[in-house]
C-alpha cells in the first residue's frame, strides 16, 4: 500500500504540473513562443530579402557592363558600315569613271590604280567590321565557357 500511495503522489505532482505548464501557457508562455517564431521569421525573411536584393544590385551592374559593352561594339560596327559605305561610293564612282574611260578606248592607269585601292580599302574595312563581330561573339561565348569550365571541374 505504501506504493500505491507514493505513486499517487507522483501521478499528482505531474499533474500539478502540467495544469502549471498549461495556465503559464495560457497566460503568456504561448505568446512568448509565438513572438519568438515570428522574430525569428522576420530575421530569416530579412536575410532573404538582403540576399536578394545584393543579387539583385550584382544582376543589375552586370547587365549595365553588358549594355556598355554592346553599346561600344555597336558604335564600333556603325563606323564600320559607314566607312565601308563611303568607300563602296567612292569605288562605285571610280568603276563608272572607269567604264566610260573604257568605252571611249582610254586606258588611264591612275584611275585603275586608285579603282584598286578603293577595292583593297574596302576589304580592308571589311576585315575589320569581321574582326569586331569576332571579338564580339567571342565575349559573348566567354561566360558560358567559364561555366562551363567550371561545372566540369566541379564533376572531377
Amino acid at each position: 500500500m505504501g506504493q500505491i500511495q507514493d505513486l499517487e503522489q507522483r501521478i499528482s505532482a505531474a499533474f500539478a504540473r502540467i495544469s502549471a505548464g498549461v495556465e503559464a501557457m495560457a497566460s503568456g508562455g504561448v505568446a512568448a513562443l509565438v513572438a519568438e517564431g515570428e522574430q525569428r521569421l522576420v530575421a530569416d525573411l530579412t536575410a532573404q530579402l538582403a540576399e536578394a536584393q545584393l543579387q539583385a544590385s550584382q544582376t543589375e551592374a552586370y547587365l549595365e557592363q553588358q549594355v556598355d559593352t554592346l553599346t561600344r561594339h555597336l558604335d564600333a560596327q556603325g563606323l564600320d558600315v559607314q566607312r565601308l559605305s563611303g568607300t563602296v561610293a567612292q569605288l562605285r564612282e571610280d568603276l563608272r569613271r572607269l567604264r566610260e574611260a573604257a568605252m571611249q578606248g582610254v586606258v588611264d592607269p591612275g584611275l585603275i590604280n586608285k579603282v584598286m585601292m578603293a577595292e583593297l580599302d574596302a576589304l580592308r574595312i571589311t576585315r575589320i567590321a569581321e574582326a569586331n563581330e569576332m571579338t564580339d561573339i567571342l565575349a559573348a561565348l566567354d561566360p558560358i565557357l567559364q561555366a562551363e569550365e567550371a561545372r566540369d571541374h566541379a564533376r572531377a
